[in-house]
């Protein structure tokens, strides 16, 4: 695939726009600009980009030059674009002025919930809302023949995904992200003790966080870790995972799992090559890239089920559950036997879901007597954007 060929995205704004604004939040380097361009540009009556320093200045000292503006052009029922609105959030007064008088849609786009929020800034209530927007996904390359060992490697920024040198593209990144986005977010006085938070936070991906242990790997104080990880958070750098506890015969740890918000970053972050499929780090990729498929599936259909994971105090676990609807455990096994899915065996005595699922390696899909069907995972992912999963 070239470089510069523009990947077709499955989110669906035009629907949402013609109702009501948006906000489109998402990392950098997730493609929303050039979604925009190639997308929606057609629609578009004025665009700004906030990075433009001369544009920024202006807007800080004065929002309401974005009234004037569209004044002089007398823009009314139209569409009109603000790129990387946290770094001038007091503009939302004004949007929210023209919302209303001009009833113009506008679509704010940022890659920081954090600044948003910060210091009580209006966030338009009901006249907005909200998509995240996150690296490619499943019907996005599907006819790009790519494997696992692929995705391990690149991640799926499309960046990186469509580049002969995806570790150059994802370092590049790493080191944008570390350079701009974390010192936009105020933490440059501790920024060698972050960097090394982040390459911890990174080999705890997909596991239960422990923040205590983590302070004492970089050197830090518990709540200054507890501080960095909703840092990660708000900047849609990675998601927290809540533990199941709804379950009655067994006792459940009640702590989250953290996954960063794509597999390449996360790599990148460990300094680790890819993984073969004979090392236990290779299960959890897998693990690791169904939960970006599941998570971006959700937010895109702007589903209101809570995704968690079940885990025991008598170490039975199962990977994903899907409100009280749907569990899923991941194994990178070519043959499914019984002890790739006890995890779910276990969860079914605790009558809760309509259906358990082990997504594998295996070629064609079955359904085990227990009735735990067990899918090939692009069959499954095949089905999750179908809809005939959730």
């Amino acid at each position: 695939m070239k470089r510069d060929a523009y990947i077709k995205r499955t989110l669906r704004l035009n629907e949402r726009l013609a109702t009501k604004s948006q906000f489109l939040l998402g990392p950098r380097m997730t493609g929303k600009t050039t979604y925009i361009r190639n997308e929606l540009q057609d629609r578009v009556s004025l665009s700004w980009n906030l990075l433009d320093g001369r544009l920024r200045m202006r807007v800080l000292s004065d929002p309401g030059i974005l009234k004037e503006e569209i004044e002089a052009r007398d823009l009314h029922d139209c569409l009109v674009v603000i790129d990387e609105i946290q770094k001038a959030p007091l503009l939302l007064e004004e949007v929210q002025f023209l919302i209303e008088e001009r009833n113009i849609r506008f679509l704010l786009i940022g890659s920081s919930a954090r600044k948003l929020r910060s210091g009580g800034v209006n966030l338009l209530g009901g006249r907005a809302g909200h998509i995240t927007m996150h690296p490619l996904v499943f019907p996005e390359i599907q006819d790009t023949n790519y494997t696992l060992e692929r995705i391990f490697q690149s991640g799926l920024l499309p960046s990186a995904f469509c580049s002969e040198h995806p570790d150059e593209e994802l370092n590049d990144y790493v080191a944008l992200y570390l350079n701009e986005e974390i010192q936009a977010e105020g933490v440059t006085r501790k920024l060698p003790q972050f960097s090394r938070f982040l390459e911890v936070a990174a080999l705890s991906n997909t596991q239960m966080l422990n923040f205590t242990n983590i302070a004492s790997d970089v050197g830090v104080s518990r709540q200054a870790v507890t501080g960095w990880y909703q840092v990660l958070v708000d900047t849609l750098i990675g998601y927290e995972l809540p533990s199941f506890t709804n379950g009655k015969k067994r006792k459940t740890y009640g702590m989250p799992k953290f996954y960063f918000f794509d597999l390449g970053v996360a790599r990148a972050l460990q300094n680790v090559p890819v993984p073969t499929s004979i090392q236990t780090e290779y299960g959890a990729f897998f693990e690791h890239y169904v939960f970006m498929e599941l998570r971006s599936y959700l937010d895109y259909i702007q589903s209101k089920e809570v995704l968690s994971y079940w885990r025991t105090t008598s170490n039975f676990e199962v990977d994903f559950v899907l409100g009280e609807n749907v569990a899923i455990e991941t194994k990178t096994t070519k043959k499914a036997d019984s002890k790739d899915y006890r995890g779910l065996k276990a969860f079914m005595e605790e009558g809760i879901c309509d259906r358990y699922i082990l997504v594998c390696c295996e070629e064609r899909p079955r359904k085990l007597e227990n009735g735990i069907e067990v899918m090939p995972w692009k069959y499954f992912l095949q089905l999750l954007w179908d809809g005939k999963i959730v």
